[in-house]
């Protein structure tokens, strides 16, 4: 049996999701924590977000990708992947950073949802006021 090597790995993050991807030599496979990307999300435009770099850079049929995502909801995890997937092809071609630059697919969404604070009811909404 052959030793299966790593091309390039990369780690995404979106709101509480962490995804590290493994690019390696094959066919176009992609895997997410075992099991196929259309079987693991459900919903076509979570599996479209998913594979975006990889239209994008024109490398769809090129690499299988392994992904173990872990954290947050669903909608964040495919983020996740996304930004995984963008940093291992610019980490294996370095032609690639352009093109993934420009669509937006390196940079971290740092948006993430703000901490409840005490006295609060949310994490900015107050209690209604009574005057009397």
């Amino acid at each position: 049996m052959a030793k299966i090597t790593n091309l390039s790995l990369g780690t995404g993050r979106r709101k509480t999701s962490v995804a590290r991807v493994y690019l390696r030599n094959g066919n176009g496979a992609i895997m997410v924590n075992g099991k196929s990307v259309e079987a693991y999300f459900a919903n076509p435009e979570h599996v479209f977000t998913v594979k975006q770099p990889l239209v994008a850079t024109a490398s769809e049929g090129k690499f299988d990708i392994l992904i173990n995502v872990k954290g947050g909801g669903v909608r964040g995890q495919a983020g996740a992947c996304r930004h995984g997937i963008a940093r291992a092809l610019a980490a294996n071609d370095e032609s690639n950073i352009s093109v993934l630059h420009a669509n937006g697919f390196l940079t971290r969404d740092s948006r993430m949802v703000e901490r409840k604070k005490y006295g609060r009811r949310g994490a900015r909404r107050r209690f209604q006021f009574s005057k009397r």
